[in-house]
């Protein structure tokens, strides 16, 4: 069994620190070598000997496995995870397969890649959490948002993004002006969505719920960080 570090306690502040990725397609090594340059560890599955040996010392651990085999990612671990990626691209079968697999551990975060609009439309029926679309998303950005939990990643450029997430339970139920976001977080809150969908800018006497969708901007580390609290 291969043996990713646990991730930090509820409640702790922290990005997620063992993600598995399966498939190690052009998108799959895009997120496993983001993630890694970010600190994470991976877990590569992927069937195609020759491409896991590519990749045995860039990542933390390469295997070649079998994915749509519900023993072979027991003995992986993978039942374990909290967070996993279907990077699975030349068979859609494989990718629904394993999909449904992760889904039946009860992985809390499943991330699966779309190669159309059907195979979209159906990973979502089977449950899967969050569909991708590389052709409209790169791997940089998904790494983002997979190992900060967020909604949306957008990189500004300089060092800045611009993020989609949830406030902090420290800001919440009071004006912004009172919570000193800017000085305390180093990132600014400039709108948030409301239960019409509708987005709205946001100021000092905003009062944020924990049910508020929120976009900020910042030093991509901050903005990253900032519904951690």
């Amino acid at each position: 069994m291969v043996n990713l570090r646990p991730l930090k306690k509820p409640g702790h502040a922290s990005l997620v620190d063992s993600i598995v990725i399966i498939g190690l397609g052009r998108f799959g090594q895009s997120l496993a070598l983001e993630l890694m340059a970010d600190g994470a560890d991976v877990l590569a599955i992927d069937r195609n000997e020759e491409l896991v040996q590519q990749f045995n010392g860039k990542i933390t651990h390469a295997v070649q496995a079998d994915a749509t085999n519900e023993e072979v990612l027991r003995q992986l671990g993978v039942h374990e995870a909290t967070h996993a990626v279907v990077a699975i691209g030349d068979s859609i079968e494989g990718s629904l397969l394993t999909s449904s697999l992760l889904m039946g551990f009860g992985v809390r975060h499943v991330w699966a890649k779309a190669v159309s609009d059907a195979h979209g439309r159906i990973l979502s029926q089977i449950g899967v959490h969050h569909v991708v679309h590389p052709e409209r998303e790169s791997g940089v950005r998904v790494a983002h948002q997979v190992r900060a939990q967020l909604k949306d990643y957008i990189d500004l450029g300089g060092g800045y993004a611009l993020v989609r997430t949830t406030p902090p339970a420290s800001v919440l139920g009071q004006p912004l002006r009172e919570v000193h976001v800017r000085s305390k977080f180093g990132v600014t809150v400039i709108a948030s969505k409301r239960p019409d969908g509708r987005w709205v800018d946001v100021s000092g006497d905003s009062i944020l719920s924990a049910d508020d969708e929120i976009l900020v901007t910042g030093p991509i580390e901050k903005a990253e960080r900032f519904h951690l609290g």
